[in-house]
């Protein structure tokens, strides 16, 4: 942190989300589609403020419990990925990666502007959501935001953005 920057933390049993997902990995290899219980964490660094904080604790829950609220009960897929098509048809999401074919009811995905759902990449996806959000909402001088996903009881993936 940098002088006078004062950071806070949030860790909610609340800022969980179920979804499923796939990710390719070494090229070609595609894992099966699977799900996981996703928990989610920030941080968030900035100078205080006339109240002598650096975000309302209540503001930050909220602004990221919505966020994870619209990834819950899911199906997440990258629409940034090289080699995995990700195309809208009537009410369905058709995905392609080489050999393999999904089709899902429209309503049920989350089309990410990602490359890979790996938890790398959803933790700076929510990061800059919650950036764009709070910026929109709160007008604060926040200078950096720090979230971090958890995929699997304690495998945590975080993603740093100054802001």
């Amino acid at each position: 942190m940098t002088e006078n920057a004062f950071e806070v933390s949030l860790e909610k049993e609340s800022l969980v989300f179920s979804s499923a997902h796939f990710i390719t990995f070494n090229g070609n290899i595609c894992e099966q589609l699977h799900g996981h219980n996703y928990r989610c964490k920030c941080r968030v660094v900035g100078s205080l403020d006339e109240n002598g904080y650096v975000i309302d604790f209540i503001a930050l829950r909220d602004t990221l419990q919505a966020i994870v609220g619209e990834l819950d009960h899911h199906v997440l897929l990258p629409t940034k990925h090289p080699t995995i098509s990700v195309v809208t048809e009537e009410s369905e999401v058709v995905a392609r990666f080489e050999k393999k074919r999904w089709v899902f009811p429209e309503e049920d995905c989350v089309l990410l502007p990602i490359a890979n759902t790996t938890a790398e990449l959803l933790a700076k996806w929510i990061g800059e959501q919650l950036i764009g959000r709070l910026k929109a909402e709160t007008k604060k001088a926040i200078s950096k935001v720090i979230v971090s996903v958890d995929e699997n009881h304690g495998q945590w993936a975080s993603a740093e953005m100054s802001v």
